[in-house]
Order: C-alpha cells, then sequence, then structure tokens
C-alpha cells in the first residue's frame, strides 16, 4: 500500500489549493503559450500525505489534447508527483486524449529532468516567449532558479 493517496481536486480541497498555487506560482493564473488560464477554475488532483494535503497538480482538456498547468508536491521522495501525473494521465487516456503535454520555463532544468523520466520528451522550445507571457502576467520575475534569465517555455509532451 503505497504511503499515500491521490483524490479528485473538489470543494474540500479547493481553498488549500488557491493558496499553494497563489504561494509557489504569485496568482492562480498561469500562462502557456500566451493564454491565460485561472487554475482556481480548473480539475485536479491533490496528493494526501499522513495528516492532510502534500501535492496538487492542475489540467485542463482542450480537444484531444490534455495539458497538465501545474504541479507542485510538498514531500519529495514518495511518488506523490508522479502519482498525480499518473491520475491525469489516466484522465487523459478516459477522454481520448492523443497528447499530454506541459510548459516549463527554461531554468527549471530540474523539471525537465524530472517529466523526461516519466516518458515525457521536449516537443519545442519557444524562444522569448516569455516576454508575451510578462505582458498578460506582470508578476513573473526576471530571473529563476540559480538566477537564470527567464526567457523561453519548454514544451514537453507524452503520447497516450
Amino acid at each position: 500500500m503505497s504511503a499515500f493517496k491521490i483524490v479528485p481536486l473538489d470543494d474540500q480541497y479547493r481553498t488549500w489549493a488557491k493558496k499553494l498555487i497563489e504561494d509557489n506560482w504569485g496568482s492562480t493564473e498561469i500562462v502557456t503559450r500566451g493564454k491565460v488560464h485561472d487554475t482556481a477554475e480548473l480539475p485536479g488532483f491533490v496528493g494526501l500525505w499522513r495528516h492532510g494535503p502534500a501535492g496538487l497538480v492542475t489540467y485542463r482538456i482542450d480537444g484531444e489534447q490534455c495539458e497538465i498547468m501545474s504541479l507542485d508536491s510538498l514531500v519529495e521522495g514518495v511518488g506523490i508527483a508522479s502519482g498525480l501525473i499518473d491520475a491525469v494521465r489516466e484522465v487523459a487516456i478516459d477522454k481520448k486524449c492523443k497528447r499530454l503535454w506541459l510548459i516549463t520555463t527554461n531554468d527549471n532544468q530540474a523539471a525537465v529532468d524530472f517529466y523526461q523520466s516519466r516518458g515525457f520528451e521536449v516537443a519545442a522550445v519557444h524562444k522569448d516567449a516569455l516576454k508575451e507571457t510578462r505582458r498578460l502576467k506582470p508578476e513573473l520575475p526576471e530571473t529563476g532558479i540559480d538566477g537564470i534569465p527567464l526567457t523561453d517555455e519548454i514544451e514537453l509532451q507524452a503520447a497516450l
């Protein structure tokens, strides 16, 4: 038996999820490929561990594509993030999606490594895409992890 449980994001966890996203992402609005999405309104899953929520994934389905909008794990090394991805993958398959994809930024090599080790591949690098993102979400910082300038979107995908 797993040490954690994955449950759908419902009203019981919505306030917690909104605060987590605001704290980790600057607001509930996330911009991918020039479009603003409010994660507070999206479906998702919560990873429960020990006495409460310890992870969150939000996603959106658009036609035959399922986009992971946010992924946060508060506990590393127990499989919560992987379990959350698997839950979204199952929904995408059930909804007959052909592609599961996401965007990360050029500073986040750990995310690229994490997703690639779970069957994702780099589909595209969108050079200078964060200029448009900053127009839509001005609070996006100029620099990211290790002081790396935030400039590009890295698109990863997994076949379903």
